[in-house]
């Protein structure tokens, strides 16, 4: 099966804004439209930053945030404060907005645009090509894309199944290739030989279930003996 794209599952019809639209136009198209942030783009489509409701939120309370003391001022890193003074107080989307873009390339595949937005902790990873906005990428069309049908890229042989079962083994810390072992049969794959516990043993399941063209996993692995743990 193919792994789909950024391109594939990304909604390409993007509601943008430019870098002069007021910051109170902005708050507004948020509420309404029922979305958390929206992207600012040039002109030429070249993707600017993003304003999100966190940065509206740090607008609003910036105004009645009290001056800052005497002794802080001394250790703190002023251009942090300008930046944070001209987000909190700025009128237009190109003052509020985040230059900061966390984005993909239209080919990233899935399984990366998942990664990426997990790392960061961010609900939506814009997708980019050349510097110019082609899509956003949500968590609900990545849970789309897992429960979509996958794609049947082909038939593979026996020994190219039982290679790329190893290959993904020998990726993994936890999955031993010394004390497991790997038949395929039929395109289905046997484990054999030993493993270090149950969840071992679930996971190598899962990892062998993932590979392209495998039709089933048989698990035929024992608990791993006391003098093998004692050895290793």
């Amino acid at each position: 099966m193919t792994m789909p794209t950024a391109k594939d599952i990304m909604t390409p019809d993007v509601v943008t804004v430019p870098p002069e639209t007021p910051f109170l136009a902005v708050a507004h198209l948020l509420a309404e439209r029922g979305i958390s942030a929206v992207p600012v783009v040039g002109p030429d489509g070249a993707l600017l930053g993003i304003v999100t409701e966190a940065d509206l939120i740090r607008r609003l309370a910036g105004a009645d945030k009290p001056p800052m003391g005497l002794l802080r001022q001394l250790f703190a890193n002023m251009d942090q404060l300008a930046n944070r003074y001209a987000c909190s107080h700025g009128t237009t989307a190109a003052e509020v907005m985040t230059t900061d873009v966390i984005t993909v390339a239209p080919g990233t595949k899935v399984g990366a645009v998942a990664e990426t937005m997990e790392t960061h902790n961010i609900r939506r990873v814009l997708v980019v090509e050349e510097g110019k906005l082609r899509g956003v990428v949500s968590r609900a069309d990545l849970l789309r894309a897992l429960v979509a049908p996958q794609i049947d890229a082909g038939n593979y042989s026996d020994e190219r199944l039982r290679r790329a079962v190893l290959a993904a083994m020998k990726r993994e810390p936890w999955a031993d290739t010394f004390y497991t072992l790997v038949d395929v049969q039929d395109g289905v794959v046997e484990l054999h030989g030993f493993s270090r516990s149950l969840s071992v043993q679930r996971a190598l399941k899962v990892l062998a279930e993932q590979v392209p063209g495998v039709k089933g996993v048989v698990d035929k692995t024992q608990p791993m003996p006391t003098y093998l743990f004692a050895g290793s």
